[in-house]
């Protein structure tokens, strides 16, 4: 290992496939190939940021130019070969930053460079970090040499963005995906890491670091070396340090601030927030972390507290259970796309720290928005949904409309005889038939895809025909008709088809129904040229 550097990034960087945890498949794959001769012509390292794609590069590169040979691969004494690849000024070993050179001349040069043999190793070897930065012309001019390299050439690429890279360049790499690294595996590694350093830091300061890391090993040394160092002599890192040295807060605080919050207690709300924002939380960071809240609550059910989650411990756990088991899931799902919604708000807002509190106390006004006065009403923050995929020009037109404006009462109360009670799409469609709205009804049968459908709530598709102001129309109905407001919601999902299409759906099957009888092949034995145009189906002989 490379003990010449104080960083313990870079001082425990792995040396040899041993080394690598988390990815024990990949590294015993790549073994046994250039153990057999097998290796491949080019390599292709994809992963998040830490994962150890370029650590695999060059350990890839060791071992096809070591001279001790992959069996017995440098670790600490290292022979030339791998001396001069860790320091990267190998003569035969070329390390390339794509970000700093993208362009067609500088690939050109490289496969100029490729033609002679290599000068002291067995390989020459072209290691490409970030390799997605390369321009497309110099991509198409690396194809050739990629497909067919002399013997003595080996191509190593290192990606983050796999999806940027051509796929003619994919197809003719040997490609390994990099997985996050487990929070249990990394929490054992950075716990021998700071034995070895004789640093002192609780277990649940390092759970802390494995859970902001990301499955990142880079980023939890990183942050593990700046924890270390802020203790004073004989002082342990202890969790309630480490969230203030990161930026973090423990998650009880969060759970308390939405208990409160449920119960309307705007006070003790406020009071929370304050105390988060003040061990340095900025408020991005908060809004974030009450969508993981949020959605743990949602899904508490299916979770587990095992060793392999560090988020929840046992208390937040059971504490969420209980909370979860006295909400309306309409709310939860209601305060997430508006925490998505003031998450972009922040970009513009110069305070973002008052905008936030502003949002926490319009959600107390949110949590039982069926029963809202109309003063305290806002028809944006409700119904606009984030989760449009369909037509750009469409799905614009709907992301900027108000799907309920505000109901004057006196037309409520003149129009609201007797709550009525929808149950299904079809009656839906039906009670539009029955009150004339026929604008309505067409845009339910002919550009509405079904996905959901309960009291209160509707999730559809849509096509690019839907008029733009069909949500806002059909909300205002809704309420109209039912006082209660309805979340309308937009889907990434197909649906069922339309009532228009089962239609014609039907139709068709009638048709080819009918032109199989034995009547129809009759018709057309007397009148050859009869073409069948409509059915009309007698009901009182319909099932024989």
């Amino acid at each position: 290992m490379t003990n010449n550097s104080k960083v313990l990034a870079l001082k425990y960087r792995p040396q040899v496939f041993e080394d690598l945890i988390g990815q024990e498949v990949i590294s015993e794959t790549i073994y046994n190939s250039i153990k057999s001769n097998k290796s491949a012509n080019a390599y292709l390292f994809t992963g998040i940021r830490g994962v150890g794609k370029t650590t695999f590069a060059r350990i890839v590169a060791k071992s096809l130019n070591c001279e001790k040979g992959i069996d017995n691969l440098c670790k600490e004494n290292f022979c030339e070969h791998c001396n001069s690849i860790i320091n990267s000024n190998h003569i035969d070993v070329l390390e390339m930053d794509a970000a700093s050179k993208t362009g067609v001349d500088d690939v050109r040069e490289l496969i100029e460079f490729s033609r002679y043999g290599p000068t002291s190793a067995k390989y020459k070897i072209f290691i490409i970090d970030e390799v997605h930065m390369l321009s497309k012309q110099a991509f198409n001019a690396l194809l050739k040499t990629l497909e067919e390299p002399p013997k003595y050439l080996k191509f190593i690429f290192a990606t983050t963005e796999i999806k940027k890279i051509p796929i003619t360049v994919v197809s003719r790499c040997q490609r390994f995906d990099l997985s996050r690294i487990k929070s249990e595996v990394l929490f054992k590694f950075i716990k021998q890491i700071k034995d070895k350093e004789k640093g002192r830091a609780s277990d649940d300061a390092l759970k802390l670091i494995v859970k902001i890391s990301e499955g990142s090993v880079r980023d939890a040394l990183s942050l593990l070396d700046r924890g270390l160092l802020s203790n004073k002599e004989n002082e342990e890192l202890d969790l309630k340090k480490a969230q203030k040295i990161f930026g973090y807060f423990d998650k009880s605080y969060l759970i308390d601030l939405l208990e409160n919050l449920f119960k309307g207690d705007e006070k003790n709300v406020i009071k929370l927030y304050k105390q988060i924002y003040q061990n340095g939380v900025e408020p991005k960071n908060f809004l974030n972390d009450f969508l993981e809240i949020l959605y743990y609550l949602k899904n508490i059910s299916t979770i587990k507290v095992d060793g392999t989650n560090f988020s929840l411990n046992d208390e937040d756990f059971d504490k969420l259970l209980q909370i979860s088991n006295q909400l309306d899931q309409k709310n939860i799902i209601l305060f997430w796309q508006f925490t998505i919604e003031t998450i972009d708000e922040l970009n513009v807002v110069s305070n973002p720290n008052l905008s936030v509190e502003m949002f926490l106390i319009r959600l107390m006004y949110l949590k039982d928005f069926q029963k809202i006065e109309e003063n305290y009403y806002e028809k944006k923050e409700i119904f606009h949904n984030l989760n449009i995929s369909s037509n750009n020009k469409t799905v614009n037109q709907i992301k900027n409309i108000s799907q309920q404006d505000k109901i004057d009462p006196k037309v409520k109360s003149e129009n609201i005889t007797s709550e009525t009670r929808i149950d299904s799409f079809i009656e839906l469609i039906n009670l539009c038939n029955k009150k004339k709205e026929i604008k309505l009804k067409y845009e339910l049968e002919n550009n509405v895809n079904l996905v959901t459908f309960s009291e209160g709530f509707i999730e559809i598709a849509f096509n690019d025909q839907l008029d733009k102001d069909f949500i806002k129309n059909l909300s205002n109905k809704l309420y109209e008709w039912t006082n209660i407001r309805w979340i309308i919601s937009l889907s990434k999902k197909e649906g069922a088809i339309s009532k228009k299409q089962q239609e014609e759906i039907n139709k068709k099957n009638l048709f080819s129904k009918v032109k199989k009888s034995e009547v129809y092949k009759k018709v057309l034995e007397t009148l050859p040229d009869a073409e069948l145009i409509n059915v009309d189906l007698n009901e009182e002989k319909e099932d024989e």
